[in-house]
């Protein structure tokens, strides 16, 4: 459920000076959305590479969301505090890591953009917490780490389900644009409705096959549908008016 998305000078002419064209960035995305892809990448690096497999198993231990650690018999630990977090931070292989960061790279950029920094960070933190909240209620005695963005991304999927899709490149950046949508107004979409049917039907398909090609370990389908929840009708308390010039 989480890699980033998203030319010459012109010959002068004699009589006048031909304008440059406008040069676009490689990486036009938000420095949010970039910082993000930072700290997943640099603790999956250190995941793979620098870390022995003592040091390993406490990161997953301390940082990973572990239901059953919130069922009452395993005592006290300050991490309870952070592990619902910073699992959101954590992915379980190079596909994993790999597919998520292409999804936030999309769905992030334009929502971050509309948000801005803040609010979107705060958002990012609130749909994580959602995703791990359905999670532990449907496996409340699970004892497998729960690691990865895909909750997260999973509500920036909804959110742009909320806005239609609408994508306003004006300020030369894309951003998600106009109000959000009653939700009576998006089921009515066909283009957003189709959406939404192909990744239901992706998330129960892996469910129910338990994995996803190229992803090692179970797919948490559960945390998918609670962060895309928290984004589709949660979206109205991070939105900003879009600013009017």
């Amino acid at each position: 459920m989480s890699e980033p998305v998203n030319p010459t000078e012109p010959e002068p002419q004699q009589d006048e000076e031909a304008p440059e064209p406008r040069r676009e960035p490689v990486f036009n995305l938000p420095p949010i959305v970039l910082a993000v892809i930072g700290i997943c990448a640099i603790v999956f690096l250190l995941q793979q590479y620098v870390l022995n497999d003592t040091q390993q198993m406490t990161l997953l231990y301390d940082g990973a969301f572990i239901p059953v650690l919130y069922t009452g018999q395993y005592g006290f630990d300050w991490f309870l505090f952070t592990r619902p977090f910073t699992y959101a931070f954590m992915h379980g292989g190079f596909a994993h890591i790999a597919i998520n960061m292409i999804w936030l790279a999309a769905f992030g950029s334009p929502l971050a953009n509309r948000l801005g920094a803040t609010r979107f960070a705060v958002f990012y933190a609130a749909t994580g917490l959602a995703s791990v909240a359905l999670f532990w209620a449907m496996h409340p005695y699970g004892e497998m780490p729960l690691v990865g963005a895909s909750g997260a991304i999973s509500g920036m999927m909804g959110a742009a389900a909320r806005y239609g899709f609408r994508i306003d490149r004006s300020s030369g950046r894309a951003a998600f644009a106009g109000e959000p949508l009653p939700i009576a107004i998006v089921l009515r979409l066909r283009g957003v409705m189709t959406f939404l049917g192909v990744w239901m039907a992706i998330n129960l398909a892996t469910g129910l096959l338990g994995f996803a090609p190229g992803i090692d370990g179970q797919i948490a389908w559960e945390a998918h549908i609670g962060g895309f929840v928290a984004g589709f009708f949660g979206l109205r308390f991070f939105d900003r008016p879009e600013q009017v010039a």
